[in-house]
C-alpha cells in the first residue's frame, strides 16, 4: 500500500531507470480524481492500445473517446521505446477486476501468475483497478501479429521497475490486464516477447540492480559492511520484513504484523555474524595485552 507518486517524483523515478519521458503538454492535473480516489497504489498495469504502426496513441490515450474519456493511463509506450506522460491521477485504464487479483499483487505471493480473475468492469464481485494501479498503454494492434520492437519491450520493464523501485515493490507488482479482467487479453504478443511472467523475470533482473543499470554488463558487488553495535542489537530489535507490502496491509487492516520467518532468520544472522566479529576483535585485543605483559 503506498501513497502515488507526485508528477516530479513520477518523473525522476523514469529518468532514474534510463526511460526515455516525453511530457505531454497538460499531462500535469489530468486526470479522474473527482471520480474517485486515486490510491492507494498497489502495482502497474501493462495493456496495448489496439492501434496500427501508422496511428499515435498519444492524443487518443490523453483525450479518451466520447463513451470513455481521458486519461485512458499515466504513459504511452510507443514502438520507439519512448514512454509519454499523459496524467498524474486517476485514470481509465483498469476499470473493474478481481479481488483475489488485488490480494495476490499486493501480498507479491503467486507463481508465473497472479490467480485467473472471474470478474470484470461491472460484474458483481468487481473491485475498483483504477484508484489501485498505475496504468502503460503500449502501441499495439494486440492481434498476436503485430510486433513489438525490443526498444518497446525495454521500456516497459524499465518504466515499470521505475514504478516499483520507487514504492519498494517486487516484480509481481506488475500484472498484464488480461490478469485483472476476464474481458481483457492485453498485451497479447509472442510469449517471448510480451508475455506477462517473462516480463516479470526481466523486471525483477532489473530490480536486482541499481536504476543505471545496462543489461549485459556487471554491477560490483558492494564492500561487506564492518560488524556495527547495531549488529548485536537485543533479540526483538529492528526485525525485517521480507515483503513491506503485505505487512503494511495487514497492519492498516487492523490485523497487526505479518511474523516473517525469512525476516527473523536475517537479524539472526546478522546478530551472530557481529557477535562473531566482536569475540573475535576481544580475543585479538586479549592476545596483544598479554604479549605486552611478558
Amino acid at each position: 500500500m503506498a501513497t502515488p507518486l507526485t508528477a516530479d517524483r513520477l518523473v525522476a523515478a523514469l529518468r532514474a531507470e534510463g526511460v526515455k519521458v516525453v511530457e505531454h503538454p497538460g499531462w500535469r492535473g489530468h486526470h479522474r480524481n473527482h471520480k474517485g480516489p486515486w490510491g492507494p497504489v498497489h502495482g502497474v498495469m501493462v495493456h496495448h492500445t489496439v492501434t496500427g504502426p501508422k496511428v499515435n496513441g498519444v492524443p487518443i490515450c490523453f483525450t479518451g473517446y466520447s463513451s470513455l474519456p481521458g486519461p485512458l493511463c499515466h504513459g504511452v509506450i510507443r514502438r520507439n521505446g519512448e514512454v509519454h506522460l499523459v496524467s498524474d491521477g486517476r485514470a481509465n485504464h483498469a476499470g473493474g477486476g478481481d479481488p483475489s487479483v488485488l490480494a495476490a499483487v499486493i501480498d507479491e505471493r503467486y507463481n508465473d501468475r497472479p490467480p485467473a480473475p472471474h470478474q470484470h468492469d461491472g460484474s458483481a464481485g468487481a473491485v475498483d483497478g483504477n484508484r489501485s494501479f498505475y496504468g502503460f498503454e503500449c502501441e499495439n494492434l494486440g492481434d498476436g501479429v503485430d510486433p513489438w520492437p525490443a526498444a518497446q519491450v525495454e521500456a516497459i520493464v524499465r518504466a515499470s521497475a521505475a514504478l516499483s523501485r520507487a514504492h519498494g515493490w517486487g516484480a509481481k507488482s506488475v500484472i498484464g490486464h488480461s490478469e485483472w479482467s476476464d474481458w481483457k487479453s492485453d498485451p497479447k504478443g509472442p510469449d517471448n516477447v510480451v508475455s506477462m511472467p517473462r516480463l516479470r523475470t526481466r523486471i525483477a533482473d532489473r530490480l536486482a540492480h541499481p536504476a543505471s543499470w545496462t543489461p549485459g554488463t556487471t554491477t560490483p558487488k558492494p564492500p561487506t559492511p564492518r560488524p556495527t553495535e547495531d549488529d548485536m542489537a537485543t533479540p526483538g530489535e529492528n526485525w525485517s520484513y521480507r515483503n513491506a507490502k503485505a505487512d503494511a496491509a495487514s497492519v492498516a487492516a487492523g490485523l497487526g504484523h505479518i511474523p516473517d520467518a525469512y525476516g527473523y532468520l536475517v537479524q539472526t544472522h546478522r546478530m551472530v555474524t557481529g557477535l562473531v566479529a566482536g569475540i573475535a576483535a576481544l580475543t585479538e585485543r586479549v592476545a596483544e595485552l598479554e604479549e605486552r605483559q611478558q
